[in-house]
């Protein structure tokens, strides 16, 4: 979203996170609308599929600048997140861990930059830019593709009806057609706490910038646009760090489900 962009915004608060159509796609019958939304998520596929081959070229003995910040990121995930659920088949599921780190990231930092202003400066073409993530349908996307992955490696692991004859802990008999429904179910939960806890802070995060900046534009009052500007600094910053510990939480909550998935235990 940016600062400008709520600087800009026509007094709504929620304005700037909305999906906004650019145009639709005949297909058949049907219009398939092709949001602001879908365009800053295939910038971030375009972002990391320019960056990240670019940083592997140039491996170094001694990492240095922007190569040095991507492998901590990388041996941080692989070390101190995966290795401790996934143990020795980490390498088989770590590349997936990885993508989704830094997809989760790079949307979450284009949606705090001001892309559709600046480009609306240019070329004057509006709702250029969003926040992606601020978005139900997005962030269930992702969450519906974990959801896939954590079930799918159950059952590559171990078989499709061991997998799903281990989905329940060993209980008395009586009690296993009730413990399964249920754990089935909780499979179903997990996938919309990912979905929402992503969506939520995203959200709120954009929508408390943009009431703060909506105070100067109401009261126009040099004490609040000061106290206003002083607040969304620091909102600002902190969103940055939101924007990295989202992107976490997600991967780290997804790798504790593939572990519980593939273990001998569950």
């Amino acid at each position: 979203m940016g600062i400008c962009g709520i600087l800009l915004a026509s007094g709504n608060a929620v304005d700037e996170v909305t999906s906004k159509t650019l145009y639709t796609i005949p297909v058949g019958g049907w219009e398939i609308p092709f949001t602001n939304h879908m365009l800053v998520i295939g910038l971030a596929g375009i972002v990391m599929m320019i960056t990240f081959p670019l940083v592997i070229r140039q491996s170094q003995l001694i990492p240095r600048g922007f190569y040095n910040l991507i492998e901590t990121f990388c041996v941080f995930i692989r070390d101190d997140v995966a290795r401790l659920f996934l143990k020795e088949r980490t390498d088989r599921y770590i590349g997936f861990l990885w993508t989704m780190f830094f997809f989760i990231l790079v949307m979450n930092l284009l949606g705090l930059t001001p892309l559709d202003k600046a480009v609306y400066m240019i070329f004057k073409t509006p709702h250029i830019g969003g926040a992606p993530t601020a978005n139900l349908y997005v962030t269930g996307a992702l969450a519906t593709f974990a959801f896939l992955l954590f079930h799918i490696a159950g059952i590559f692991e171990k078989g499709f009806l061991t997998y799903f004859a281990t989905l329940a802990p060993k209980v008395p008999w009586p009690l296993m057609p009730f413990m399964f429904v249920m754990e089935l179910l909780g499979s179903f939960v997990r996938l919309f706490s990912l979905a929402i806890r992503l969506f939520a802070n995203i959200f709120a995060g954009h929508v408390l910038l943009a009431v703060l900046l909506g105070f100067i534009l109401v009261h126009k009052n040099f004490m609040v646009g000061f106290a206003s500007i002083v607040g969304i600094t620091i909102m600002s910053l902190l969103e940055i760090f939101v924007a990295f510990l989202q992107a976490y939480i997600f991967t780290f909550l997804t790798t504790i489900f593939i572990g519980f998935a593939i273990s001998e235990e569950h």
